[in-house]
């Protein structure tokens, strides 16, 4: 039973196609995500740690995984299209680069030193925007069209799930209803991803013995509470296990004060349909007051303790050396690139076309693309490409 408020049906495709006898058109959406090349890169794609510490952490596949569990069940509560934010949730890390945010920021750097636009407005590099070219351009699977040739919902919460984009500085979006807000399904996903890398990069800094148990213990409140009740109730147990049961109910926490505040937000506002949360100043979907203090909470630990960590330093360095070089490589030496991409650059902007390359690439090949063309070895390993 889907809510009142709930998307209920596509406004179609760009190029219209016959329905299908069993599936419908969100959950073709799915299946053209997860069968997509884009999809399958995020299993080489750095999370947080990059594999010189493990195979068992996060990569961007195994994260993409983890939001659309917890959106589902945030949506199933809600009564909202779960088909619909599944795929949301499965395609809203697609325009990732490699070396994960320190990819995206050396990206942005080379860009904007290099005079990127979108249209009339200048910009540096955008994952939102550049997976809405990935979906829309560059995936080629059909002889039909270009892309996936995804829904208007899909292609809409691309690009808005996490952020508004003034209408006035994006005329290329206006397709996208930028003067409304997106609909629940879509707004759910950017507080889905959060709880899902809040709580992972937690488990993941602890197994990586960057973060102690007493660092963790000390900067965050609502986890020292569970932890104190899980080792009242196990206090024989593995510190591990203990350590997990007390982030399984930091997690069940966020996701049910999401659920239950949204629901109040959504009865407080009125709201009769999906017109209703276009219309809204605002967004809908959020924490309680205290549950939000709690969730910035451990986002600035994170910060502080792990993501800018001197531990973590040297791969950040390493990815903007790689990331910047390349760049500036194949600005000199467009010859160099692939025929596509040269073929490409004949009508786009090169920064833009070499940008598009780089951000398509996993960790592994980009670095074989450096030893290649810049002639240098990984920072920190030994190992011959």
């Amino acid at each position: 039973m889907l809510a009142e408020y709930a998307v209920r049906e596509s406004r179609g495709r760009r190029y219209p196609e016959p329905a299908h006898s069993y599936r419908n058109d969100f959950q073709r959406d799915r299946d053209r995500i997860i069968h997509s090349r884009a999809f399958r890169r995020l299993e080489a794609k750095t999370q947080v740690f990059t594999r010189r510490y493990s195979d068992h952490f996060r990569n961007r596949l195994t994260h993409t995984i983890e939001v659309a569990q917890i959106a589902r069940t945030i949506a199933t509560q809600l009564n909202l299209n779960v088909d619909l934010v599944e795929a949301l949730a499965l395609v809203h890390d697609v325009g990732h680069p490699p070396f994960g945010h320190a990819g995206e920021q050396a990206l942005d750097r080379a860009m904007r030193e290099h005079g990127s636009f979108f249209g009339d407005t200048e910009i540096g590099f955008d994952h939102n925007l550049h997976a809405l070219r990935i979906v829309e351009d560059f995936e080629l699977r059909y002889p039909s069209f270009r892309g996936l040739n995804l829904t208007f919902e899909i292609r809409e919460g691309i690009i808005k799930h996490s952020r508004d984009y003034d209408p006035a500085q994006y005329p290329e979006l206006s397709e996208y209803l930028l003067n409304l807000r997106p609909p629940l399904e879509a707004q759910l996903i950017d507080l889905a991803d959060e709880i899902a890398y809040n709580t992972a990069d937690l488990d993941d800094g602890y197994e990586a013995h960057l973060l102690s148990l007493d660092q963790i213990l000390d900067g965050i409140p609502i986890f020292a509470e569970f932890y104190g009740q899980a080792n009242k109730q196990y206090p024989n147990a593995l510190e591990k296990l203990k350590f997990n049961e007390a982030l399984r109910h930091v997690l069940d926490r966020l996701v049910t004060d999401l659920i239950e505040h949204t629901g109040m937000q959504i009865a407080g506002a009125g709201i009769r349909s999906l017109e209703d949360v276009r219309a809204l100043p605002n967004r809908l979907v959020l924490f309680s007051t205290e549950v939000e203090e709690e969730r910035h909470g451990i986002k600035q630990f994170l910060h502080t303790n792990l993501y800018f960590s001197e531990t973590l330093s040297p791969d950040k360095i390493d990815a903007e050396r790689v990331i910047g070089e390349l760049f500036e490589f194949w600005m000199a030496n467009p010859e160099s690139l692939p025929p596509s991409y040269q073929e490409k650059a004949r009508e786009e902007s090169l920064p833009r076309v070499i940008c598009d390359y780089i951000a398509g690439m996993t960790d592994n090949f980009i670095h074989q693309q450096h030893v290649k063309h810049c002639g240098k070895n990984r920072v920190g390993s030994a190992r011959k490409i």
